[in-house]
């Protein structure tokens, strides 16, 4: 299991590299919403600093995890550019060669 915020990291990472990749492109793409759904375990920590975690689940092990409180959740972003000083943002142009297992 990983923590949702591993997950939505990593895909902020991926988005960086698909910007990347389509500067200076002729065709580049308007990137718009980006809905992530996951099952996640919802755990809570013990003790004077317990803090609620969401870990996402993989889809082969919902068996295993049963005792825990799973939950499906849906997160919509709309990831924008940040402008140097974060004195204001931008919509994001992306582009990149396709990627095997890319929908």
């Amino acid at each position: 299991m990983i923590e949702l915020s591993d997950m939505i990291r990593e895909l902020r990472h991926q988005l960086a590299v698909a910007l990347a990749d389509g500067a200076g492109d002729a065709v580049r793409f308007e990137l718009g919403p980006v809905e992530l759904e996951a099952t996640v375990a919802v755990s809570r920590e013990a003790g004077a600093d317990a803090k609620v975690r969401l870990w996402v689940v993989d889809a082969g092990a919902n068996g295993k995890y049963a005792q825990a409180q799973t939950q499906r959740v849906t997160v919509t972003l709309q990831p924008v550019a940040v402008a140097p000083g974060g004195a204001g943002t931008r919509s994001l142009l992306i582009g990149g060669e396709e990627v095997d297992g890319e929908r």
